[in-house]
């Protein structure tokens, strides 16, 4: 049983992993390269494996009081008037529902979570220097601390300079071609649950996040990888919103400010098998960042950290455990990102039946045990 670990990153997958490993009786040290841990975004769209991921977590509970949680979805016209209503289950299970929260609310359950179970956490410090040996990993910081660790897990995200140490020669992220627009608003009462419109010019969907806010993603073509200036966001995102009834109207008339507006290209990433060396191993984004498409990013990576307790609880070869945890995860992970990429490039070719139908069949997929 190791007895030491280093968590690098303190995002959704480094969190999750701090707190499952502790947990097992592991005694864990956290780092977070920002001096204020703070979260950027928006609001996150929670699937079913997410929930489930939480609910091992033991923070279901308090996601469904700080965000929106529920099932059944409703399908719009771009218009605004309604297509089907999927209805919501009698009494469902965490995996059975969906919703969503705000980034720095979910990042408060975790982090709160993470300290109340006695994790060391240290913030604005990187890892300066690795070395390893059969027994262990000496780690030097930029502080000018040092430590040694039984297993280091990078979940660094999809920049991972623990990853530029492991792997140097991997491929880089990739550029999919689409932007993703991210926008928060009030939430009237009629948005009680996830809307998708269908047959717009772009893709939009709706997501309650709390009980009176609610979260819009767009996805947009935009094949140059265009960093919109700050002077363009409010005109451009209107514009693109501008075809669309229902609830977006109101959303879009109360966009004012660039500060409310999310943009970003989308990237994705898919270390081959294995993601790790010796006693260092990547999670998360650091290993297989995916797009937004399948909603599955965090509850993926908090899987990851999960998972990997597991299997350390049950080999103390800390060798045989990574390659258990890689022979549990590599194949889901690599669905998530292939067919999330793959709905993107379908949606972008304008076959929206075809990108719906993939979408649904892939999370009936992903309804299985990690």
């Amino acid at each position: 049983m190791i007895r030491s670990a280093l968590v690098v990153g303190g995002g959704i997958g480094g969190m999750a992993t701090a707190i499952a490993l502790k947990r097992i009786g592991v005694d864990v040290d956290l780092i977070d390269a920002d001096p204020h841990w703070r979260v950027y975004g928006a609001g996150i769209s929670v699937t079913g494996i997410s929930l489930r991921a939480f609910d091992a977590l033991g923070v279901f509970d308090q996601i469904r009081q700080h965000g929106f949680v529920g099932s059944g979805m409703r399908g719009k016209t771009a218009a605004g008037h309604v297509l089907m209503e999927v209805p919501a289950v009698a009494n469902p299970l965490p995996i059975q529902q969906g919703g969503g929260i705000l980034r720095p609310v979910l990042h408060d359950i975790l982090s709160s979570t993470v300290r109340s179970e006695g994790v060391h956490v240290s913030l604005g410090v990187k890892v300066d220097t690795l070395r390893q040996d059969e027994a262990g990993v000496d780690v030097t910081f930029t502080d000018g601390t040092a430590g040694r660790y039984d297993l280091v897990v990078g979940a660094d995200g999809i920049y991972s300079s623990i990853r530029d140490m492991l792997f140097p020669d991997v491929p880089k992220p990739q550029f999919t071609g689409q932007g993703c627009w991210r926008l928060v608003a009030k939430r009237p009462p009629e948005v009680d649950r996830t809307e998708m419109y269908f047959g717009g010019p772009v893709k939009l969907g709706i997501n309650p996040v709390s009980q009176d806010e609610m979260y819009m993603f767009l996805l947009e073509h935009v094949p140059d990888k265009h960093h919109f200036s700050e002077e363009e966001l409010v005109p451009h995102l209107r514009e693109l919103m501008a075809p669309f009834g229902g609830a977006v109207p109101a959303m879009r008339d109360s966009i004012t400010d660039p500060a409310q507006i999310n943009y970003r290209p989308l990237e994705w990433l898919l270390l081959p098998d294995p993601w790790y060396k010796g006693r260092v191993v990547l999670i998360g984004d650091a290993a297989h960042a995916t797009t937004p498409h399948l909603a599955s990013g965090a509850g993926i990576a908090a899987e990851d950290g999960l998972v990997l307790a597991e299997e350390l609880a049950r080999d103390n070869d800390v060798a045989a455990a990574l390659r258990a945890f890689m022979d549990r995860r590599f194949d889901r992970a690599r669905l998530v990102v292939e067919n999330s990429v793959r709905i993107g490039e379908i949606q972008m070719a304008g076959e929206e039946t075809a990108s719906n139908t993939m979408l649904g069949a892939t999370m009936d997929r992903l309804q299985a045990p990690y």
